[in-house]
């Protein structure tokens, strides 16, 4: 019996290999490919590469100083946020401004900010304040200086700083990703638009300074709504960047 035991022992499972992993550097260099997807997205946003333009890989690997293989990986993921057709033995265009899909990423937007500003006012300190009056302070100097591309980028690390002092870093990434179709739109209304979202930004420090969610909660919902009230004053004036919906539907 002994001997059996023994016998079985040695059939029994082996205790299981330690598997050995490397630490992640989660501040990795930039991939090429991201970089060619960050040179191509500013681009865009910014109207630059206006729609209708025709995008060619081996021109932009070229013009770039890289392979085709980045290139081709970045227009596919610009394809996939909806800023690049691509249509096989077709050239690869700049796609209009869609109107329901700046209105769709208004709302998920606004979904996710409401719920992170709220979280953000738990976690609100002195320091945090400091925080959100330099980046104001900024944009009144971009603003000075008819910086539209800087009061673009301060206007949404404000909102940034925001998801940071949550404690909900990450949101911004899924925030950042799903606006896109919205920031052309906002690029397009920075003339005119810039005065209202500073306003909008020192009154909602106001109430952040003051502890009072339901204001703060208020005055931002206001905020990124806006653009769903504007929308249609931006095309009227800008029709050539948007998309004929009527004729996509019909």
């Amino acid at each position: 019996m002994a001997n059996d035991a023994t016998q079985s022992t040695s059939r029994g499972t082996q205790p299981a290999a330690k598997v050995q992993l490397t630490a992640i550097d989660q501040a990795r260099v930039p991939s090429v490919t991201d970089m060619v997807y960050d040179a191509l997205y500013h681009r865009i946003v910014e109207l630059q590469l206006r729609p209708g333009t025709k995008m060619s890989e081996a021109e932009v690997a070229s013009q770039l100083g890289v392979s085709r293989q980045p290139v081709r990986d970045a227009f596919y993921r610009l394809s996939q946020q909806g800023f690049l057709l691509i249509r096989p033995q077709r050239a690869t265009t700049v796609t209009p401004i869609s109107v329901s899909a700046v209105l769709e990423a208004r709302f998920i937007r606004t979904a996710l900010e409401m719920e992170t500003l709220r979280a953000a006012m738990l976690n609100m300190t002195d320091a945090g304040v400091a925080r959100l009056e330099a980046n104001i302070a900024a944009q009144k100097n971009a603003m000075a200086n008819d910086d539209r591309t800087g009061f673009h980028e301060l206007d949404d690390a404000l909102h940034e700083i925001l998801c940071d002092i949550a404690g909900r870093p990450k949101v911004w990434t899924i925030i950042k990703d799903n606006k896109a179709h919205m920031d052309r739109v906002r690029y397009l209304s920075l003339g005119k638009g810039s005065q209202l979202a500073y306003d909008d930004h020192c009154a909602l420090l106001v109430t952040i300074k003051a502890r009072d969610t339901e204001a703060a909660s208020t005055l931002m919902r206001a905020h990124l709504e806006r653009i769903g009230h504007i929308i249609d004053d931006i095309r009227a004036e800008h029709g050539e960047f948007f998309e004929n919906e009527d004729e996509r539907g019909a």
